[in-house]
């Protein structure tokens, strides 16, 4: 296996750490400035590698890099009725057994002179900032990566300067052929001069600002001669050109053919063009909705994973893709022969995308999701806001233990979904390459 794929996947485990961590983060800052006990904070899970304790909190690292957790005191509050600091009898049934036993877990780690520090004493919206505090450092990771990709790199676009993979002969579109013959005749370009790294600025006195500037000037001219206007090495020129007409592929549908179009004869340069933190901002917004299609259209895609995985079918490259596929990806992108720039660009790409469907994925509000508390914290604020209007007493908190059996339930089927993932990306993947 080549080396750099190795690298590769290691330094996109450790930006997914990272991005982990500070998720953790997003919780531990304002569950501490809200007087919630936090007695850990962990980055993965399993086994511990590395930890210390910094006054009641143990901070540390597990071997496992696929996720991470705080540990708030009191997360579920007691039964209606109970004094919290009195043994319960024990329930009969499975589902509230299940029930009791989780609440008895969270209150064994309240200690005396922790009863006003628990998480579900809290006030709902502080509840609604502590919850949401991951999901939104994702939303921020997000922006700065996409920000940095598209500010300072930039994003590839074709742009109007002749390419040294320009073909100097017109080869009808009916031949799949790329080399020239002897009986083939010269394109326009060639004929004018033309030469790999010109620059066309304008055309017949239009200004061309974008390779689709040029392509529909050209094509809706159609055959006869044009003042082209160039930039070589910095020098600004102009050339007389006459244009042929050729059936080429219609530009929205490339299985069309357009009949008779103008015909220049040149292929356009890829560039990184750099963009504006507003269009980060639009950017980001197209990718959010394109993800918030995806998780409404989960379990239809998890199918395709499922027959992609057992069946052998391709991977669809709209669907989901574990952590396992995501760092395969980064060892392609290390070991591919694409340019450092190229390479700097995907992976801050991928780790943008990945942060960003984790901070949407985590706004789902199912337990034991983030989402789902701040679900709970929403609704109990709504309770209490009705319960003032109305002049009615305090509502008690809400009790998201009820859901408990269903959140076991998600949880589980979270599990056989990661797995899933896993293994079609191990025996399946999703490649660059397609």
């Amino acid at each position: 296996m080549n080396w750099l794929y190795l690298v590769g996947i290691l330094i996109f485990l450790f930006g997914l750490m990272f991005s982990i961590a500070l998720h953790e983060i997003g919780h531990l800052v304002p569950a501490k400035l809200f007087g919630v006990k936090v007695t850990q904070y962990m980055v993965g899970f399993g086994s511990t590698a590395w930890s210390r304790r910094r006054g009641e909190t143990e901070y540390g690292i597990k071997w496992i890099p696929f996720g991470g957790y705080i540990r708030m005191i009191g997360m579920l509050p007691p039964r209606p009725g109970d004094d919290p600091n009195k043994v319960r009898s024990t329930s009969t049934g499975p589902f509230q057994g299940l029930i009791e036993s989780a609440r008895e877990a969270a209150q064994e780690e309240v200690r005396p002179g922790d009863e006003d520090r628990v998480f579900y004493r809290k006030k709902w919206w502080q509840k609604v900032i502590i919850m949401s505090g991951g999901p939104a450092m994702n939303f921020v990771l997000a922006f700065v990566f996409f920000s940095i990709l598209l500010v300072g790199i930039g994003l590839p676009t074709w742009a109007p300067v002749v390419s040294p993979e320009t073909n100097t002969c017109v080869i009808p579109i009916s031949e799949q052929r790329a080399t020239c013959t002897s009986t083939d005749k010269p394109t326009p370009a060639a004929q004018a001069g033309m030469k790999p790294g010109d620059r066309m600025v304008s055309f017949d006195g239009q200004k061309i600002g974008s390779w689709d500037d040029a392509t529909h000037l050209i094509r809706s001219h159609g055959p006869g001669p044009v003042k082209l206007g160039i930039v070589r090495d910095g020098k600004p020129m102009t050339l007389d050109v006459t244009l042929i007409a050729q059936d080429r592929p219609n530009l929205e549908d490339p299985k069309k053919i357009d009949k008779n179009v103008g015909f220049l004869g040149v292929l356009p340069t890829e560039v990184m063009e750099k963009q504006s933190l507003g269009q980060v901002v639009g950017y980001m917004g197209e990718l959010t909705a394109r993800v918030a299609g995806s998780l409404i259209n989960l379990p239809e895609k998890m199918v395709g994973v499922w027959h992609a995985a057992f069946s052998g079918e391709q991977r669809d490259p709209e669907g989901p893709v574990g952590v396992v596929g995501a760092g395969r990806m980064g060892g392609e992108i290390l070991a591919s022969d694409l340019s450092s720039e190229k390479k700097i660009a995907i992976f801050v790409n991928l780790l943008a995308g990945f942060n960003l469907a984790i901070g949407m994925f985590n706004l789902i509000p199912l337990l034991p999701l983030d989402g789902g508390h701040i679900a709970g914290g929403l609704w109990e604020g709504i309770k209490r806001a009705f319960a003032k209007i109305m002049r009615r007493p305090e509502p008690a908190y809400v009790d998201i233990a009820k859901v408990l059996p269903l959140t076991y339930v998600i949880a589980i089927a979270m599990m056989i979904m990661a797995g899933l993932l896993v293994y079609a990306d191990i025996v399946n993947p999703l490649t660059l390459t397609g």
